[in-house]
């Protein structure tokens, strides 16, 4: 902070001389032209002033807050920092200072590690839980979370500009063995602790060959915590990337810990991270009658929140078994980071998240998941692109591809079939952020379907309880009801802007980021 403020002084320094130096260039031309106003010089230098002081500003109140202790009781975010506009991932042409970056939950040490010290502790965490979401040396340029501009989001997760491999940062594992925290077990969700299990299937106890810490996967067939789980340790610790929508499945394991953590009286320290988005808020809410594996908790498909003020409100709602406010739950908040923001992530969050556009448009693009239409497994634009053999010969259905088995996606549907279909890569990264969930894929290629292929069930096959996969998706059979019914997309999303905004002032005292 010392040096911060040195920075600054000596920055202020010289922007005063070169202040005096101006004016008196710009007095002798003033007087050579008779012209009275600012030169170019001067008019650029005073913007660079007037920004200087945003930021100082910004940084100042950033900085007042060193650990989560600055809640106030009742869960408010009163005494939380005031967060800027600007993220360390961002798609703004403006360089981006140190002091502008966000800082992650994992790369305050001083406000989490002296809550483990002498504690047995439990990790939860997977591929993402690299430090500050950062790599190392010379590729932290090249990174797709450092990228600028449109397009950048179409760059791979884990390459550099160049096609070769990002190095990453320490993960949180490491860090905390390394500072002799008293790491018993990590726990794993979906995909495994390192990312390379398909959709859905179950995921084996392991042992992480790097660190020798025990790992015990809570998904697949052995998901259930156990009483010999949780006497295994006195603190669990969250720190994994969440992409913040209803149906990816980290939070539902991040429940189901709180859970028994709550239960059985064990603390919870969350570290937390931006939510790439957590810009905005939209779909349907979760009814009851449709809970299952994707989905158990009233939030809509886009809930806006961090893991941190999830878990939150997850806790204050009364949600865990346990009762409200059951969990002894200290969340350690970013820093620099606000609801505005749309940073870019490092890792790859799941074996089918390929990249950010994939991250933008999953929320969208995932309503075809079980139906007649790939949505791309298989291929190396998983979520970004759809199509199927039905679609053949329908109007602008003209890309193709062919899924394959692959690592992350061993038998994707349509395997080695022909898709025909339609590629959203080509779109402006802007149109796809402003959409929200886009309706108009999932309703046209219904329709479209209808031409090609009508003896064809569009939704698939429903479960023993008449539930479609697009009614566990979106939460109720209203969607896919209103989609036979030949609503358009702009008709169905009227429909649930009442209980979104229902949604928003629930949410709101568990927030700790300004919208």
């Amino acid at each position: 902070m010392k040096q911060r403020e040195n920075r600054r002084t000596a920055t202020w320094a010289g922007m005063v001389i070169c202040l005096l130096l101006l004016t008196l260039c710009g007095c002798a031309s003033q007087k050579e032209t008779g012209d009275s106003t600012q030169t170019g010089n001067e008019q650029e230098l005073s913007q660079i002033v007037t920004d200087t002081e945003a930021t100082d500003d910004t940084v100042g109140e950033g900085e007042s807050v060193e650990t989560a202790a600055g809640e106030s009781e009742d869960g408010s975010s009163e005494a939380v920092s005031s967060q800027s506009d600007s993220g360390a991932r961002p798609q703004s042409e403006e360089a981006v200072t140190e002091d502008d970056a966000i800082l992650y939950g994992d790369e305050q040490e001083d406000a989490y590690l002296p809550l483990l010290t002498g504690k047995r502790v439990a990790l939860f965490s997977n591929q993402t839980g690299i430090v500050g979401d950062r790599t190392r040396g010379e590729e932290q340029a090249a990174d797709t979370s450092e990228a600028v501009g449109e397009g950048a989001d179409l760059q791979p997760f884990g390459k550099n500009a160049d096609g070769s491999d990002v190095i990453y940062a320490e993960h949180i594992l490491d860090l905390l063995l390394e500072r002799g925290v008293d790491v018993t077990v990590v726990f794993s969700p979906e995909h495994g602790f390192r990312n390379e299990a398909d959709a859905g299937a179950s995921v084996s106890d392991q042992v992480d060959e790097k660190t020798g810490v025990k790992i015990r996967s809570l998904y697949g067939s052995s998901k259930e915590l156990t009483d010999g789980d949780v006497s295994s340790f006195d603190v669990l610790v969250i720190d994994l990337q969440d992409i913040g929508l209803r149906y990816y499945t980290y939070y539902l394991t991040m429940y189901d810990l709180m859970d028994a953590c709550a239960r059985a009286g064990r603390q919870i320290v969350l570290l937390d991270r931006p939510n790439p988005n957590g810009f905005y808020v939209d779909g349907p809410i979760l009814q009851e009658g449709f809970h299952s594996g994707i989905g158990r908790l009233p939030l809509p498909v886009v809930h806006g929140m961090t893991l941190g003020e999830l878990a939150k409100m997850i806790n204050g709602e009364g949600w865990l078994s346990a009762g409200k406010d059951a969990a002894d739950l200290t969340v350690i908040p970013c820093q620099n980071y606000s609801h505005k923001d749309k940073p870019f992530i490092a890792v790859r969050p799941s074996p089918n998240i390929k990249d950010m556009r994939a991250v933008y448009l999953y929320a969208s693009t995932c309503f075809f998941e079980n139906t007649a239409i790939s949505v791309g497994r298989g291929t190396e634009y998983p979520f970004t692109i759809y199509g199927s053999p039905y679609l053949k010969g329908a109007a602008g259905y003209d890309a193709s591809f062919t899924p394959v088995s692959m690592p992350g996606a061993t038998d994707p549907p349509f395997r080695d079939q022909e898709c025909f279909g339609k590629s959203l890569r080509q779109l402006s990264l802007s149109e796809v952020q402003s959409a929200g969930i886009d309706l108009r894929y999932l309703t046209e290629a219904y329709r479209a379907m209808q031409e090609t292929a009508p003896e064809v069930s569009f939704f698939g096959k429903p479960d023993q309880k008449g539930r479609y996969w697009l009614d566990l998706l979106s939460g109720s059979d209203l969607l896919r009801k209103m989609i036979e019914e030949g609503k358009s997309p702009d008709q169905i999303k009227a429909s649930w802007q009442e209980e979104l905004a229902e949604f928003r002032e629930k949410r709101k005292p568990y927030l700790l980021y300004e919208e």
